[in-house]
């Protein structure tokens, strides 16, 4: 099963990111950006996705996708690590989020 060991690993492979302690627990930035966090109990992530998206994903998946009632008005979404197929899917999912968050001469070299 994936955990944030794994979140940690992939979020640090991608170019310029840098890992930084928030609100006591470790959140990951591009160019100074955050685009992941990973909260207290470690069972789940929070990454950066358009609210108009976030509905959807919530809809078609709501055992991996959620968002709690204080986070409602943000464009983020969380996600739970036990719902995840594989390392391949948590991957994709930080990628999308790191590509919102970084600076565009980062995106077109990945």
């Amino acid at each position: 099963m994936l955990d944030a060991d794994d979140v940690r690993r992939i979020a640090l492979s991608f170019p310029e990111t840098g890992e930084k302690e928030r609100w006591n627990h470790p959140t990951f930035d591009v160019a100074g950006k955050m685009f992941v966090t990973v909260p207290d109990d470690q069972s789940s992530f929070a990454v950066r996705c358009p609210r108009f998206e976030r509905e959807e994903l919530i809809a078609a998946e709501p055992d991996k996708f959620w968002v709690p009632s204080h986070e409602s008005s943000s464009a983020w979404v969380r996600v739970r690590l036990g719902a995840l197929e594989d390392a391949g899917e948590l991957r994709d999912i930080l990628f999308d989020s790191w590509s919102q968050a970084a600076p565009s001469r980062l995106t077109e070299e990945s």
